[in-house]
């Protein structure tokens, strides 16, 4: 069996924050750069820059982004023991306190979920909050029932951003 693993970041959340996105767990890869969606071949922060126009060349151009756009990030899984990356993988999952999040940030008013596990998780837990849900199509490398286009396409609908330039 292998060792429990503990989130390792801090949610990314702003006194304005419209939208909360929830991933599942860090990759491995996110927990060797410290930082969300780190993966080289995960396309999270490819599409943002897309759709809103801001640059994602280092952690403070994303924060920097997540602000300007209005949107938040963290995970449902606050622990978990795992083989690899995969979402299916993930198992003994304690998820995080969203309900405490959400009280704490008044201002968020939708949460995105970027993958099946993290709406499921949501729903199983926290199905009983009154928020509007959106689900965004995968941005892992793995995914590619849907291209980049299409998937840039619905981020920026159902984030309701826009290319600022």
């Amino acid at each position: 069996m292998n060792e429990t693993l503990q989130h390792p970041f801090d949610p990314i959340v702003f006194k304005d924050t419209h939208t909360l996105i929830l991933g599942s767990f860090p990759s491995i890869k996110s927990f060797e750069n410290n930082f969300y969606y780190a993966h080289p071949r995960n396309q999270f922060w490819k599409i943002l820059e897309a759709v809103s126009g801001y640059p994602v060349n280092n952690r403070d151009q994303k924060i920097w982004l997540l602000k300007e756009t209005g949107l938040g990030l963290w995970d449902m899984i606050g622990s978990c023991s795992r083989d690899n990356s995969l979402d299916s993988s993930l198992e003994d999952e304690v998820v995080n306190d969203i309900p405490a999040l959400l009280a704490s940030y008044p201002s968020i008013e939708k949460i995105a979920f970027t993958g099946k596990k993290a709406q499921a998780l949501f729903e199983t837990h926290f199905g009983y909050i009154d928020i509007d849900r959106v689900y965004l199509p995968s941005p892992s490398g793995a995914y590619a029932a849907m291209g980049f286009e299409e998937k840039a396409k619905i981020y920026a609908e159902k984030l309701e951003i826009g290319n600022k330039k």
